[in-house]
């Protein structure tokens, strides 16, 4: 502690409580003495100090609230923001307001001065969250069966179980994983959702596809990789025959030599941790357990995860563990880092391209996140009132590939139903 540094008001009430005694029973000159004394301490003014000997040490309630430090201004601006953000909670929408404020302000969405500006990048966390309840949300938020894995087998002994670390600062190391949409029943052909997360940053990528065969496997990724703008270390599935068949291996080897197979434990979904998460929030949340077995919804399905794909990626801010700090051997607490979308993380790393870098930011400035929070919300809806297949129809897997033309050539190992 510094010896220039003031003492706080408890600190002077403390002090001015072990003087007490001594200037109530001194004399009138020891009095003065002890004043001098208490002056040269505390730095108050002698009346105020004698004030407060004669009177009560105890601090006196305040009689009246102070006025509010952010106004109806603030409300409004907060209240667009987290709507447009789909209402995250406040730690990770505090540190993401005035940069939202000023794109808002661009899309012509919000009109804010630079007062309001100052107040919003001051605002705590705590007024943040009083905030948010008494403006309250104008709509819902656009946001668990645990599936039996095969025993091992020989095919996937090769690769070894572990999980990718939390603190990996490299991009690059993605979770993998395969989001069922056959509703209460899981017979016949239906759509899932193939989805890819990048643990150091957050960046998520999305496809749907028809059933769980290599081709449409392979349709899928192939089009994953040709969207992502940075290049894959490593994929992390879990055991499934979709992710573990001699074709999907055959194709990785083609497709990336060098790339690191790693697969989680059985029945350990925490192995996979981020990309379950993201299983909820990006797709459960937004579609539920609806089935969806029909091109028409597989074609408006692909539609919403190119919109999912834009909001996740380019405005959800993402909260990422930065250190465990251990309490006892079995006991931690955890420390997040500031919240920021994925692009923003993926910026930091200095890895992509200045042509890719410039393109994805010019992506970004021209989209209105709440017109495009619009657009998903239609689909949605549109999306979840399509009838599914009647017993008497079928589909073409063929036509359900996103490279039809590559579809025309049959390869020989080409299996006629998913592998399982």
């Amino acid at each position: 502690m510094s010896e220039t540094e003031a003492m706080t008001i408890d600190e002077r009430r403390k002090y001015l409580h072990k003087m007490w005694g001594r200037y109530r029973g001194a004399a009138k000159k020891e009095k003065g003495k002890l004043l001098d004394e208490i002056e040269a301490v505390l730095g108050m003014h002698r009346k105020a100090i004698i004030r407060v000997l004669n009177g009560r040490l105890s601090r006196k309630k305040r009689s009246r609230e102070r006025g509010r430090e952010y106004g109806v201004d603030v409300d409004d601006a907060v209240r667009v923001i987290a709507r447009s953000l789909d209402y995250p909670c406040a730690e990770r929408l505090q540190p993401n307001l005035v940069w939202m404020a000023q794109h808002l302000g661009r899309h012509g969405e919000l009109r804010v001065g630079q007062e309001t500006l100052e107040k919003l990048a001051r605002i705590s966390v705590s007024t943040l969250k009083r905030t948010l309840k008494r403006v309250g949300r104008s709509e819902p938020k656009l946001a668990a069966q645990k599936p039996k894995r095969p025993p091992v087998s020989d095919l996937r002994r090769p690769y070894p179980m572990s999980k990718i670390a939390w603190d990996i600062p490299d991009a690059g190391h993605f979770e993998v994983d395969l989001v069922h949409h056959g509703g209460e029943s899981a017979a016949g052909e239906y759509i899932h959702t193939l989805q890819m997360v990048d643990v150091a940053t957050g960046w998520s990528e999305v496809v749907a596809v028809y059933g769980r065969s290599y081709r449409v496997m392979a349709d899928g990724l192939d089009y994953v990789l040709s969207r992502l703008p940075f290049a894959v270390r490593e994929i992390h599935p879990d055991n499934g025959a979709e992710f573990f068949n001699q074709h999907l291996l055959r194709y990785w080897k083609e497709k990336a030599p060098t790339l690191q197979i790693t697969r989680s434990r059985p029945y350990q979904k925490n192995d996979n941790r981020f990309v379950e998460e993201n299983n909820h929030s990006l797709i459960r949340a937004y579609l539920g357990h609806d089935r969806l077995d029909t091109q028409r919804q597989l074609q408006l399905l692909r539609q919403l995860h190119e919109l999912l794909w834009l909001y996740h990626n380019f405005f959800q801010p993402v909260m990422r563990l930065q250190e465990k700090q251990y309490l006892t051997p079995l006991h931690y607490r955890r420390k997040y880092d500031q919240p920021k979308p994925p692009f923003d993380r993926l910026k930091a790393q200095n890895i992509l391209p200045e042509e890719t870098r410039l393109r994805l930011e010019n992506l970004r400035n021209q989209t209105n996140p709440l017109a495009l929070r619009q657009q998903i919300d239609q689909l949605i809806s549109q999306l979840l009132s399509l009838p599914t297949l009647r017993q008497s129809e079928t589909v073409n897997v063929f036509e359900t590939l996103i490279r039809k033309e590559e579809a025309s050539v049959t390869l020989s190992f080409e299996p006629t139903t998913p592998c399982r």
